[in-house]
């Protein structure tokens, strides 16, 4: 016959079970949700990586992890473009505004 502690037992043991299936699918998806909102461009194979070093022992898992938070090439390339152009326009605007100055100067003179 089946009692309550034997109810409450697999009751605990099914929460349990519940507890560590989430917290392995959070760890094993952390370096892959990382590397998309980083707009990583290899986010997909941190993705696999991760979940392939989780199986294999965890080694691999961290070193998806460090992969997910190094900075990327890419963006650190456009980053520089934006920035570049944006100090181009400054430039320009100086010049325009120099140009303004020294016509003034010579109306005045």
């Amino acid at each position: 016959m089946i009692d309550f502690a034997t109810l409450f037992a697999w009751f605990v043991i099914t929460v349990l079970f519940a507890v560590i299936v989430s917290a392995i699918v959070a760890i094993g998806s952390l370096p892959g949700s990382i590397a998309q909102k980083r707009n990583h461009p290899h986010a997909s194979a941190i993705a696999a990586a991760s979940w392939l070093g989780l199986l294999f022992g965890g080694l691999g898992w961290a070193v998806a992890f460090v992969w997910a938070l190094m900075p990327c090439g890419t963006n650190s390339q456009e980053a520089a473009s934006q920035q570049n152009d944006s100090l181009q326009q400054q430039i320009a605007d100086l010049q325009a505004e120099v140009a303004a100055l020294k016509s003034q100067l010579a109306q005045s003179a």
